[in-house]
């Protein structure tokens, strides 16, 4: 039996979409029925009679927050592949942030090691990945720096690779992936998918930072092959290609036949927007669209260095201009 929690995620119902076509014994823990329509929709980009797909699936109400609950929905698992978890950038989410990421990670972690489970792969971020000197590329090896200009949901990542790391000196056996930004078809209400619907209205202005891009079958495909393997206490950067938010927005326009954006948003605007959405957040109440730590990070340039995963699965990546194109015609198709 494999156990998936977030399967009503991106990452999560693109693994449940591909387990279930291997026809393996699968349960995937959910919050609430309104979420099952993301993995319904994530099945039928793909498949229109994907109700026999996706009934396969025995699916367990249960929060990671919820010790009984969890301990319930592990019994006879095997294998699990933890990719639930709450992403928010905003300062005042980061208690919320502390006990999904951090305390349900320590609480997937003690259960599976209770329940002898034979492997365990956490979905953590290229957020929680330390930042190197300079501009050296970032690999798996460069260490966590408290001091620099980390945001809530980077902090609460790396606590719940604390935890996970703590568990496999422990005996877990386990691996964890760290994706950078997961394009994908499916889920357009949020996540990545609401970057396609907010470049089909048009986008005003680029930034100046770049962004590591990876395509979602590209995670799910690592994922399941480190599973497979006998690769234990070892962590992978998942990136595909680093593009420069222009040319990100560019493609993204284009992917939606929308025209792209012609205007740099300039350093002194990032500063006085996100004071403003600070303000607007004070006075009505609303939640934050832009932070101080995101406008770092729109306006940051970051290299990382992929060769680990590269050579050890001897990997080739979806070309990143392709899939946008692709994820692109899944999203005006649903528009129809």
């Amino acid at each position: 039996m494999i156990l998936v929690t977030g399967g009503t995620g991106l990452v999560g119902g693109h693994l449940l979409y591909k387990l279930a076509k291997q026809n393996e014994n699968i349960r995937a823990t959910y919050r609430s029925e309104a979420k099952l329509k993301n993995v319904k929709a994530i099945f039928e980009t793909y498949q229109k009679d994907y109700k026999t797909l996706y009934d396969i699936i025995d699916w367990v109400k249960a929060d990671i927050t919820d010790i009984p609950a969890l301990t319930d929905a592990m019994e006879g698992v095997e294998y699990v592949y933890h990719c639930a978890a709450f992403v928010s950038f905003e300062p005042d989410k980061y208690h919320q942030l502390r006990k999904i990421n951090i305390e349900g990670t320590a609480n997937m972690v003690n259960i599976s090691m209770a329940a002898q489970v034979k492997k365990f792969c956490y979905v953590s971020s290229i957020a929680a990945v330390g930042s190197a000197p300079h501009t050296s590329p970032i690999n798996e090896d460069i260490p966590w720096n408290p001091e620099a200009n980390n945001n809530v949901y980077a902090i609460t990542k790396y606590g719940a690779e604390l935890e996970v790391w703590r568990a496999m000196q422990e005996g877990l056996n386990g691996v964890i992936v760290n994706p950078g930004v997961i394009l994908g078809p499916g889920i357009w209400r949020y996540g990545t998918g609401n970057l396609f619907k907010r470049a089909r209205k048009g986008f005003d202005f680029y930034t100046s930072g770049n962004v590591g891009l990876i395509a979602v079958n590209d995670v799910v495909n690592i994922m399941t092959t480190l599973m497979d393997q006998k690769i234990s206490n070892e962590r992978f950067i998942l990136i595909s290609e680093i593009w420069s938010y222009k040319d990100f927005i560019k493609h993204l326009a284009e992917a939606v036949n929308s025209p792209p954006p012609t205007k740099e948003a300039s350093y002194l605007f990032l500063q006085i927007a996100w004071r403003l959405d600070w303000l607007k957040r004070k006075l009505t109440g609303k939640r934050r669209q832009l932070t101080k730590n995101l406008v770092h990070a729109l306006t940051t340039k970051k290299e990382y260095d992929t060769s680990k995963i590269k050579s050890t699965l001897d990997y080739k990546f979806t070309a990143i201009e392709d899939y946008i194109t692709e994820v692109g015609r899944y999203y005006l198709k649903q528009e129809e």
